[in-house]
């Protein structure tokens, strides 16, 4: 039984909305993307198919809201971890809930990540880089950021979504989870840095991302709006080494 299956039995008294949601995501699960027409997700429904665009304006926007749907709850456990102490070990946590939720469901990443459109990324998938950035940030706070927080969340944003198609490609029986491993250590040794007392020559990246995420929280600091943002440029630029 898929997630929507299950979700429809425990609901009762689905608005119209609702339906028509957890129909579209039933279809995307069980026989992926392509199934997701207008006309079966009506008749899954059981809604005349004009009510899907009074609601949802076209099929884009229902999709949008399929894959907020399929997400939701990745999203909770990935806010979840922001508990821990260690946030590079947190780093490490979100990485393999990523990879879990990209393999066990793949309908819906696919829906946010593989349809590739230049300049657009779906809301839900924009939360999601904003729920890492945040991660990111705290690991900056630390001190043991390599370089500035922006180019450290792409980079490991890149390479979560590269390693999940690259697996999503391959037969179920010949996904290896340690090329996941190897990559997320890889990553991780990339962008972060050992415990301040062992920092070294490389203080000088996290010391900047240090002020530079000091700066961001705190609003007393006396410059202004023009010399922040000079300020965070010269930040980024020293902890990226440009």
């Amino acid at each position: 039984m898929t997630m929507e299956t299950r979700a429809e039995t425990e609901h009762q008294g689905l608005t119209v909305r609702q339906r028509i949601v957890l129909a579209a995501a039933r279809l995307l699960e069980e026989d992926g993307l392509e199934a997701v027409s207008t006309r079966a997700v009506a008749t899954a429904a059981d809604v005349p198919a004009p009510s899907i665009f009074r609601l949802f304006g076209d099929k884009d926007g229902l999709l949008e809201e399929v894959a907020d749907h399929g997400f939701k709850r990745y999203l909770e456990m990935k806010a979840e971890l922001l508990s821990g102490d260690d946030p590079v070990q947190v780093l490490r946590d979100a990485w393999d809930l990523h990879i879990r939720f990209g393999l066990e469901h793949p309908g819906y990443y696919g829906l946010v990540y593989g349809q590739v459109r230049t300049g657009h990324l779906p809301q839900v998938g924009q939360r999601a880089v904003t729920g890492l950035r945040g991660m990111i940030t705290r690991v900056a706070a630390a001190g043991r950021l390599r370089m500035s927080i922006e180019r450290a969340t792409q980079v490991m944003h890149s390479a979560g979504v590269g390693t999940i198609i690259t697996l999503l490609s391959l037969p179920e029986d010949m996904r290896d989870l340690r090329t996941s491993a190897t990559t997320r250590e890889m990553v991780i040794d990339t962008l972060t840095l050992p415990a301040p007392k062992d920092v070294g020559d490389a203080a000088l990246p996290s010391r900047a991302m240090s002020l530079r995420t000091a700066l961001d929280q705190d609003d007393t600091a006396p410059l202004s709006p023009g010399e922040r943002a000079l300020l965070g440029e010269w930040l980024d630029r020293l902890a990226d080494g440009d």
